[in-house]
């Protein structure tokens, strides 16, 4: 998760990822390219990056299961514009902001703007 960090902290604009692993322990994370059309303020992975890992985790690899973006700007809590581009899919979002972290889990009437609840982040040595 040090390599998400060090990686926001080096951007104006927000970056982005995949998490990669079983259930619910990432065991990889693969940074996307932002291709939104106003990456300062908000994030779209590169679909490119996106098919790639699904064809790798049909093929035996690790699932997708959830990404990683920064607000730059902000705090690490989840946006409107994050709930309202979230589908109740159960993924997890990890949100970096300065030298904070915070994990969330997109469900169906989650306690943070109808869509999020918060997720206890162990980090594994």
């Amino acid at each position: 998760m040090d390599q998400i960090n060090s990686e926001t902290m080096r951007s104006r604009l927000e970056v982005c990822g995949l998490l990669l692993g079983q259930r619910s322990q990432v065991e990889a994370i693969a940074p996307c390219a932002n291709v939104h059309t106003t990456p300062a303020t908000h994030f779209e992975l590169d679909p490119a990056a996106l098919f790639r890992a699904l064809r790798a985790a049909r093929g035996g690899g690790s699932r997708v299961i959830g990404h990683y973006h920064s607000h730059p700007s902000g705090d690490a809590l989840p946006s409107i514009t994050d709930a309202a581009s979230a589908p109740p899919d159960g993924a997890f979002w990890l949100i970096a902001a300065s030298s904070d972290l915070t994990a969330w889990r997109a469900v169906h009437d989650g306690a943070v703007h109808g869509r999020f609840d918060p997720v206890t982040l162990a980090i594994a040595p």
